[in-house]
C-alpha cells in the first residue's frame, strides 16, 4: 500500500523534541526526511534516555523515539560550505522544518524569504518556544519551562504536591502534531495553488490550546482555576484506593452511568443528571467506595478468562493474526499528548506467505536506502565522506 507522502522530501533541522516529532510524522507517511546536524554538536536528544550505553553511542532512546525513518546528514551551517549545501538540499525539497531561536537560520542566510527565492514553493516550518516575532523570540525553553508559564502546572496536582509538571512532554508532543497537521495542510494548498508558505508554531500556543476547556471556563466564570483533581468531578467517574493501590474509575455517560450501578446492584441511582452528580459528588462517593473491591476482583477475573481463551491453543501471537487473517502493514507507538495510542493501519485479508514475501520486500528495499553522512570542517572544505552527498541527492 502506498503512502501519502512517498516523493516528498523534508529538510530536518530541528534538535529535541517538538521539531523531531513532527518529522518522525511526515516519515511515517512516506516522506524521505533527511536530518540535519552539526558535525560538532549533534541533537542533544541522542544523548537522553535511561540506557547509559546507547546515550555514550549518541543513540540514546530519547533520540531514538523520533529519529527512526529519516537519513542523516552533518552540515556545519555556519560555515559556507555548509550554507551551500543546504541551498543546493533546498532547491529540490518540498518542506523544511526548524527549530532554532527566532531569526538564527534567516542570520545565515537560511530564512523563509532566502528559501523563497530559490524554491517558491517551499513549506517553510519554524518552532520556537514563544513565536517568531515577539519580545521573547530571541529566547528559547523547554516543555517544563513552558508548563510552568503557561498555568499548566498550576491546575496538574493537588494541594499536598503543588504544582507538578505533566509526565510526558505532552506540550512539545502536542506542538509536533500539530506542526505535521499544519504541513500537511500546506502541501494540500500546495497541490491546489502552487503556493508554497511559512508556517510559524510554538509551544506557548500549543500550551493555551491544551488548556482551551478550563480557560474558557475561568473567562466564562470568572473563577479561579484551580488543580484539576477528579474530586472536582462526579463521583463515578474518580480515582479511589483498592487493597493494591489507586485504581481510576471511569463512569461518566449516562449509558456508562447506569451500567456501572446496575452492575453493583442499585440500579435506583443511574440515570442522575449531571448537575446531581455532581452537587451529590460527595455522598455518591461514600456510597461508591465500598462497591470498588468486589468490583474489581469481578472485572479482573473477567479479564484474565478473557485473556486466557484468546490465547488458549495458540503458541504465539504471530499464530493468532494469523489465524484471523489479519494483514498488520504496520504498529505504531505514539506518545500523543497525554497518553499511548497503539494504531494499527489493516487492509483486506491476505493469507500467511503474502504477508512474509511482503516483508522480505520491504527489507530488501530498506536496506538499499543510503545511510549517507556529509562532514563539513570549520574552514570550509569537505572531509573524505562527502562523496556520498552526491549519493544522497541522486535518490
Amino acid at each position: 500500500m502506498s503512502r501519502p507522502f512517498e516523493g516528498i522530501k523534508v529538510i530536518d533541522i530541528t534538535h529535541v523534541l517538538a521539531g523531531p516529532f513532527s518529522t518522525y510524522q511526515l516519515a511515517l507517511l512516506g516522506a524521505n526526511v533527511i536530518k540535519v546536524e552539526n558535525p560538532e554538536d549533534p541533537d542533544q536528544a541522542r544523548n537522553t534516555g535511561p540506557d547509559h550505553a546507547l546515550n555514550n553511542k549518541n543513540m540514546g532512546t530519547g533520540f531514538l523515539t523520533t529519529g527512526s525513518n529519516k537519513r542523516s546528514l552533518t552540515v556545519d551551517l555556519k560555515s559556507e560550505a555548509g550554507q551551500k549545501i543546504l541551498t543546493e538540499l533546498a532547491k529540490e525539497a518540498d518542506v523544511i522544518v526548524e527549530n532554532y531561536r527566532a531569526g538564527a537560520l534567516a542570520s545565515l542566510g537560511l530564512g523563509y524569504e532566502d528559501i523563497k527565492k530559490i524554491n517558491s514553493g517551499i513549506i517553510y516550518c519554524s518552532l520556537s518556544a514563544w513565536v517568531q516575532d515577539c519580545g521573547r523570540g530571541q529566547q528559547t525553553a523547554y516543555d517544563q519551562v513552558i508548563q510552568g508559564y503557561s498555568g499548566i502546572m498550576s491546575i496538574t496536582g493537588n494541594p499536598e504536591t503543588g504544582p507538578l509538571r505533566c509526565g510526558p512532554q505532552l506540550i512539545d508532543f502536542g506542538t509536533g502534531t500539530t506542526a505535521a497537521f499544519s504541513i500537511a495542510s500546506a502541501l494540500f494548498h500546495r497541490e491546489r495553488t502552487g503556493e508554497g508558505q511559512h508556517i510559524d508554531g510554538c509551544l506557548t500556543d500549543m500550551a493555551f490550546v491544551l488548556m482551551g476547556a478550563q480557560i474558557t471556563g475561568a473567562v466564562r466564570t470568572g473563577r479561579k482555576l484551580g488543580y484539576q483533581t477528579p474530586d472536582r468531578g462526579q463521583a463515578t467517574h474518580s480515582e479511589y484506593m483498592a487493597k493494591d493501590g489507586m485504581r481510576m474509575l471511569g463512569a461518566s455517560n449516562h449509558r456508562q452511568h447506569s451500567r456501572f450501578w446496575e452492575l453493583v446492584g442499585q440500579p435506583e441511582r443511574a440515570n442522575k443528571s449531571y448537575n446531581h452528580r455532581r452537587e451529590h459528588r460527595n455522598a455518591v462517593a461514600g456510597v461508591t467506595q465500598p462497591f470498588l473491591e468486589p468490583l474489581l476482583q469481578v472485572l479482573q477475573a473477567h479479564r484474565r478468562d478473557g485473556i486466557a481463551d484468546q490465547l488458549r491453543d495458540q503458541r504465539d501471537e504471530h499464530q493468532l493474526v494469523a489465524q484471523r487473517g489479519l494483514q498488520v502493514l504496520g504498529l505504531v507507538l505514539v506518545l500523543v499528548l497525554l497518553g499511548l495510542s497503539i494504531v494499527v493501519p489493516a487492509e483486506g485479508l491476505v493469507d500467511r506467505d503474502q504477508r512474509q514475501r511482503a516483508g522480505r520486500e520491504n527489507h530488501q528495499r530498506a536496506q538499499q536506502v543510503p545511510r549517507a553522512i556529509v562532514r563539513v570542517q570549520k574552514d570550509g572544505e569537505q572531509d573524505e565522506e562527502a562523496v556520498s552527498y552526491t549519493h544522497l541527492r541522486a535518490h
